[in-house]
């Protein structure tokens, strides 16, 4: 059974970067065809698809966060960490980590909702704010 975990600071300031890390057990974040994304909720709305790393350490990322993100790995501690430069209080949002299973990364782009994904991290509050 793969568990993801997220972990870092549940405060940022605007204009500062958000950095976190997704901490991966049973299972290694190199096997073959599995993708590793962020997905964030603001209050109140739905689900957003940020970015994944796959088990090559390819990424992509939503157009409309692409200039502001960067996704990297750690194989040696099963991690990835998402860094999101520049945060302003509209980027104020639980922030999940998810994996699935997949022969394309054309079919992870954009995918957000929780049927796409066979693993979820429990999710992080993260508060943009002075």
């Amino acid at each position: 059974q793969v568990q993801l975990q997220e972990s870092g600071p549940g405060l940022v300031k605007p204009s500062q970067t958000l950095s976190l890390t997704c901490t991966v057990s049973g299972g290694s974040i190199t096997t073959i065809y599995h993708y590793w994304s962020w997905i964030r909720q603001p209050p109140g709305k739905g689900l957003e698809w940020i970015g994944y790393i796959d088990y090559s350490g390819s990424t992509r990322f939503s157009p409309s966060l692409k200039s502001r993100t960067s996704i990297s790995r750690d194989t040696s501690k099963n991690q990835f960490t998402l860094q999101l430069r520049s945060v302003t209080p509209e980027d104020t949002a639980v922030y999940y980590c998810a994996s699935r299973l997949s022969l394309s990364g054309d079919s992870v782009v954009g995918r957000g909702e929780r049927y796409d994904y066979t693993y979820w991290g429990q999710g992080t509050q993260v508060t943009v704010s002075s």
